[in-house]
């Protein structure tokens, strides 16, 4: 499983923790915002807070932090690192 990260979108900081499935958990300034879900490669859906379904509106935030999810390129680890775990 792919671990959190954060993305800048429009000078604002969010934090994507991966659920499963292309859904992602996001914080804004520590305060869950809620879970989204990649619908189409531009396209991403905000899951109601109680049922967890897909609402279908156009959320130009969401759709936004999509776009930087997609973006994101994981930082490699150094050697070092992976050597202290071994």
């Amino acid at each position: 499983m792919q671990e959190p990260f954060d993305v800048l979108v429009n000078g604002v900081v969010y934090s994507v923790f991966p659920e499963e499935d292309n859904i992602y958990t996001i914080f804004k300034a520590g305060v869950e915002l809620g879970k989204i879900e990649k619908d189409t490669e531009n396209l991403w859906l905000k899951l109601d807070p109680e049922t967890e379904l897909p609402v279908f509106n156009n959320d130009d935030e969401t759709n936004r932090i999509g776009a930087a999810i997609n973006a994101y390129v994981p930082e490699e680890e150094d050697e070092e690192d992976e050597e202290e775990f071994e």
